[in-house]
């Protein structure tokens, strides 16, 4: 496997998060190709594909960065591995991959949320040292 940030917009790249979105909720709101170019584009998002040698993405991941007087904050979003390829490392692969990319840019600290029900990565998380933490994550929602 291989992982590579990807910059700059193409039909595969973007047919691959189409086909991978629905798969870590039913109810993610899958982007517009505008949208995903616009966000290749941001500053502080940087956005990984995992493939096989042969090219076909089988992951995708996204940390997001921003700069608070406390420090450089790490997010780790949107973790999917295609469903015909989990249990095979992937997915550990590419959170040890997303924890060195933030050492490297200076994090002291990574953050990221999981679904209860996604047992598996759940799991995946504590077993690579993330720490459920014992707050309350609240959002509110614009319409």
């Amino acid at each position: 496997m291989k992982i590579e940030r990807v910059e700059n917009f193409s039909k595969k790249v973007f047919n691959a998060v189409l086909r991978l979105l629905p798969q870590l909720a039913s109810d993610v709101t899958l982007p517009t190709e505008n949208f995903f170019e616009d966000f290749l584009k941001s500053k502080n998002s940087f956005f990984f594909i995992a493939k096989h040698d042969d090219g076909e993405i089988i992951g995708i991941l996204t940390i997001g960065i921003y700069n608070i007087p406390s420090g450089t904050k790490v997010w780790i979003e949107d973790v999917v591995i295609d469903e015909t390829e989990r249990g095979k490392g992937y997915g550990k692969e590419l959170v040890l991959f997303a924890i060195c990319y933030a050492k490297s840019i200076g994090a002291k600290k990574i953050g990221l949320t999981s679904s209860p029900i996604r047992v598996a990565a759940n799991k995946l998380y504590q077993k690579l040292g993330f720490v459920k933490s014992e707050t309350n994550v609240y959002k509110y929602l614009l319409k």
